[in-house]
């Protein structure tokens, strides 16, 4: 099919979407600064207000959030009386976890078997350059149709909420006719995808303390409580036989209607090895999009190299439980807070603290800004028809634009399709994907605009 005025001036762009995304990759903008500085954030915020003013965008300004991080905001006036669309990314992004396991390093965005790595690269640095290159392309071709608010969150991996808060304080700052959130993304490449449900998130840190102090395992080991083995006992209380997820109270039987995920093509995606079951049971799309499931991010107790022959007096566990669409974040994790201490064996005493929280999110499907979506992404996708799925992870800001704003129709779509691998070592992005998302985006604001 012969490449359109707009296709062309895209791919014509891609060149320049390669060395911004490199330049935005190189930051290490971790949003924790216990595993990096925070001058690396700042950095990141003020090279996408330098991108934004140079764009032409007017009002732009770094945003101090509660949680002590910073978001951009900019806008790009359209024509009188046009719509106006806010388009959502976030620069902040997941640790490298162990740079050793990285092909090539993980903030150095490099070209391999047609994909570019590097952390960030699909979530969500991707998802900026995604909408930098749809607005410039329609710039080249009579100009942006639609006003244009952009927001760039600054600490949506660690859920802290600061740009939820910043919101709800600014009600006035982010209204919009629509509003894009260019983080999830296509079910598979090349499969034009708009995420329907995003399932919320809890996180908890556990704190698990039997002694005054450690022990000689050989003096008071077989009586003295251990810690490490109280904790053990409460992580494992939170998963059935079968692998599922098991809060008491907390409902898990739900199934999902909509697109299918043959346990094969996860087996795959997943990188399960041979041999090795999956968990839980129903249909894989039932699992990952309609069902709670708890995952231990980490524990703190002695590591095997310079461990001692002792009894421990205290060991920590970070929690994250993710819960679907009907299901109250909060009141999951109340439920989860009360399980982690009714399981506690020996009287082992148990302190729970709520790290973060999100809400799920379902989105309108049926209203016209999801027929201008599903138009956008066949042309852009050379006929493929739209399909809609659920996403396992969490957005928390969707709920609060929801409920600021409900009248604005909220759209899902990204670069984070299954071989991204997003939040694990090797982080990629598919360039293909990038450029046809931005062509779609781009016809969907022309369509949007009416």
């Amino acid at each position: 099919m012969p490449q359109s005025p707009l296709a062309r001036t895209v791919a014509a762009l891609q060149p320049r979407a390669r060395t911004e995304l490199a330049e935005l990759v190189a930051f290490k903008s971790v949003a924790d600064p216990a595993q990096f500085p925070k001058s690396e954030c700042e950095a990141a915020a003020n090279w996408i207000t330098d991108t934004l003013r140079a764009d032409g965008f007017q009002d732009v300004a770094l945003l101090d959030t509660p949680d002590g991080t910073q978001s951009v905001y900019g806008f790009l006036p359209g024509p009188a009386g046009a719509p106006t669309v806010l388009l959502y990314a976030h620069y902040d992004v997941q640790p490298p976890l162990d740079e050793t396991a990285w092909v090539s390093p993980p903030f150095e965005l490099t070209e391999r078997d047609g994909r570019w790595y590097g952390r960030g690269a699909a979530d969500c640095k991707g998802g900026l350059i995604m909408h930098l290159t749809a607005l410039r392309a329609l710039k080249e071709h009579g100009g942006v149709p639609v006003n244009v608010k952009v927001i760039v969150e600054g600490s949506e991996e660690q859920g802290t909420g600061g740009l939820e808060r910043y919101a709800e304080a600014h009600p006035d700052l982010l209204t919009a006719d629509a509003i894009v959130i260019g983080d999830t993304g296509n079910f598979r490449v090349g499969l034009p995808t708009v995420t329907a449900t995003l399932r919320g998130m809890t996180l908890v840190r556990v704190q698990v303390d039997t002694l005054e102090g450690n022990l000689h395992s050989g003096q008071f080991g077989g009586a003295a409580p251990d810690a490490l083995a109280a904790l053990i006992r409460i992580l494992d209380s939170l998963r059935a036989e079968d692998g599922s997820t098991t809060v008491t109270g907390l409902a898990a039987d739900a199934t999902w209607d909509g697109l299918q995920y043959a346990e094969e093509d996860f087996r795959k995606d997943a990188k399960v090895l041979d041999g090795v079951g999956l968990l839980g049971d129903g249909t894989i799309a039932d699992r990952i999009w309609a069902r709670p499931a708890v995952t231990v991010l980490g524990i703190d107790c002695p590591p095997v190299v310079g461990a001692t022959p002792s009894v421990q007096a205290g060991a920590q566990a970070l929690i994250s439980l993710r819960v679907p669409p009907g299901t109250d974040a909060a009141e999951a994790t109340k439920l989860l807070a009360a399980h982690l201490e009714t399981a506690a064996p020996w009287g082992a005493r148990v302190a729970v603290e709520q790290v973060g929280q999100g809400q799920a999110f379902r989105a309108d499907t049926t209203s016209p800004a999801y027929t201008s979506m599903a138009e956008a992404l066949q042309e852009a996708y050379d006929g493929a028809e739209m399909q809609t799925s659920g996403m396992g992870g969490s957005i928390p800001l969707c709920n609060t634009l929801a409920a600021l704003y409900p009248a604005a129709e909220i759209l899902l779509i990204g670069l984070s399709e299954p071989e991204a691998q997003i939040h694990a070592v090797n982080e990629s992005v598919s360039p293909q994907e990038l450029e046809r998302l931005s062509l779609a985006e781009a016809l969907f604001l022309r369509r949007f605009a009416g």
